[in-house]
């Protein structure tokens, strides 16, 4: 199945894609961007006075570059990708020379470090660092946060209208024990890992199961919903549900945050056999011609009140503890962007897993083309 046509909003992982070609740099009305040609950029593009950066849509807007710009005198120039393989093979194409600043998810740092495509960040050039949580002064993914520095985090649960569910959902085998009252009205992520991943977090294996066993038992339990999916989506289910056509989604809990306000009904659970608690970073590919500005630009990131602004307009959490106290108490106590902590224990961040991969995107095919 495929997803309904994309809608206005933008999700974590489901973003507009630009073909400039052979066109000058264009400024995007109402996205704040300035993107650059899709060609790849030359170092000589770069000076002191511009930072060409590579990035999720939607993780920054016209506001954060002017400030940027006023404070520094650097202007930001962006190029926009739709998922951390794409923005991978860009950079090992070749064709991202000229960018000093990329977002990479945490499961791809550890893969670019690997790789040695990534600077060991120099802490005496960063301010600020400090003001994170411990829990994301030292990731797994990143030890100490030597080539990284964590941007914003979330989780992935389900989303479902508290009038029309009832029990309420509290993990992930509510949609295999309801399959048949929900038939039709839910959807699940269109993405391998995390939808393969909560399966094996229900079986009580790990979400970077390296197992094959495991990895098929998972596959076999998504057999028994697949009939009663209304599609693999991880954007087409927002009108759905706001129009009562669904009853449950699986999503990213920043994309919960977004459309909750637009019925009182709907709420999220993060499933309590665990789920996925993602991390977005920030950080200096080796190829990096405006090393100065990128530490500018992380810097500038790291500040609590850019941080805070990062969390109340783009709808993300934020691993800063100084930008936590300067939000509106309506966003520190919202338990979809900052769960308690232990709703969090059983948590995972998605890893690599090496040639185990395709496995598990063996099995995704066989599903998602049945």
């Amino acid at each position: 199945m495929t997803d309904d046509p994309p809608i206005k909003r933008q999700t974590r992982r489901q973003f507009f894609q630009v073909v400039a070609t052979g066109l000058p740099a264009i400024a995007l009305s109402g996205c704040g961007w300035t993107l650059a040609n899709v060609k790849p950029l030359s170092t000589a593009q770069n000076s002191s006075n511009d930072l060409y950066i590579y990035t999720w849509a939607g993780y920054t807007d016209r506001n954060f570059i002017e400030k940027f710009r006023q404070k520094t005198g650097i202007r930001v120039v962006a190029d926009v990708y739709d998922s951390n393989e794409v923005m991978l093979a860009k950079i090992q194409a070749g064709g991202g020379g000229g960018y000093s600043i990329l977002y990479p998810s945490d499961y791809m740092v550890q893969k670019m470090i690997d790789l040695g495509m990534l600077v060991e960040l120099d802490f005496s050039r960063i301010v600020g660092i400090n003001n994170l949580f411990p829990k994301f002064q030292n990731p797994t993914y990143n030890p100490q946060n030597s080539h990284s520095i964590p941007l914003s985090w979330g989780t992935t649960g389900l989303i479902y209208n508290k009038k029309k569910v009832k029990p309420a959902p509290t993990d992930w085998s509510f949609l295999w024990e309801y399959k048949d009252r929900l038939s039709r009205r839910m959807t699940l992520l269109n993405d391998v890992r995390e939808v393969m991943g909560a399966t094996l977090k229900m079986l009580g294996y790990s979400y970077n199961a390296q197992n094959p066993q495991e990895i098929e038992a998972a596959y076999q339990k998504l057999l028994e919903l697949k009939p009663h999916l209304a599609s693999f989506t991880s954007d087409a289910w927002r009108t759905q549900i706001l129009s009562g056509d669904l009853l449950v989604a699986m999503c990213y809990s920043s994309d919960a945050n977004e459309v909750m306000p637009e019925n009182k009904d709907l709420e999220y659970v993060l499933p309590k056999s665990g789920s996925s608690l993602w991390v977005d970073t920030l950080v200096i590919p080796s190829t990096a011609p405006n090393l100065d500005g990128a530490y500018q630009w992380i810097n500038f990131m790291l500040q609590p009140d850019v941080a805070a602004k990062i969390c109340e307009e783009l709808s993300f959490a934020v691993p800063n503890k100084e930008a936590i106290k300067l939000l509106p108490p309506e966003i520190k106590n919202n338990l979809s962007l900052f769960p308690t902590e232990a709703s969090l224990e059983n948590c995972e961040g998605i890893a690599p897993v090496g040639k185990v991969e395709e496995v598990f995107e063996r099995y995704w095919t066989m599903l998602t083309s049945q």
